[in-house]
């Protein structure tokens, strides 16, 4: 279970964004010690690029979201949570009961704590595929490629990587179209496995105390170092 935790969705989004478990930090979250060739941008119709600008407008539009999601491991086991996230770079993750496992970004690096064995990791953001979506501004060019844009009634997908490594995998987001927001994010990590995190009922209307973003050891008997 824990091996299946550590890929993180996706995913959030996400997040993404955000947002499972692959070695100590979620799968989204990781950085990967594979070394690859750039990616090579894919040639975009004129309509895929009116989507990714749809995407960049709607993304830097977000300040605050908070959202219940539920998680789809490659083995297709399923976990739930809270996902927030306080743009620019905040973010928090927590799994519900009997998980005691979240993951915090402060703005500089990203926690991971592992409940069950109680131990921290953390990674600089930079340093994560979660970087872009906590960015102050949101571009997917540049040092973020997109791979594919997919439209479908009601959905559309955008693939993106990183570009100068892009062993580290894939985000797909999922975006409803009516109306259009953020309603999944699945991870296709180094090993080509995929998780997906779907988000139930987000919300952008809602504040955050700060030091909810901040990392913090539970102590012993309290589930997420902070008062729930």
């Amino acid at each position: 279970m824990k091996t299946v935790l550590r890929r993180l969705s996706a995913a959030l989004l996400s997040a993404a964004l955000l947002a499972p478990l692959a070695a100590t930090l979620p799968a989204v979250f990781a950085a990967s010690a594979a070394i690859a060739a750039p990616a090579v941008p894919v040639a975009l119709t004129a309509q895929d690029e009116a989507t990714v600008a749809k995407v960049e407008e709607y993304l830097n539009g977000i300040v605050n979201l908070q959202s219940k999601f539920l998680q789809v491991a490659p083995n297709g086991r399923q976990a739930t949570g809270t996902f927030y996230l306080s743009r620019p770079g905040k973010m928090r993750l927590e799994y519900d009961r009997p998980l005691k496992d979240f993951i915090v970004a402060d703005g500089s690096f990203v926690f991971y704590w592992d409940g069950e064995m109680r131990q921290q990791s953390s990674a600089p953001i930079g340093s994560t595929l979660a970087d872009f979506i906590l960015r102050k501004t949101i571009r997917l060019s540049g040092d973020v490629t997109v791979t594919e844009v997919f439209q479908a009634p009601g959905v559309i997908e955008v693939s993106l990587l990183e570009t100068k490594d892009p062993g580290k995998g894939t985000l797909t987001l999922v975006f409803e179209d009516r109306p259009f927001q953020l309603r999944k994010w699945r991870v296709l990590d180094a090993q080509g496995l995929t998780t997906e995190v779907a988000l139930l009922n987000p919300r952008t209307d809602v504040t955050f105390d700060r030091d909810m973003f901040y990392f913090k050891e539970p102590a012993r008997g309290s589930d997420f170092g902070r008062n729930n």
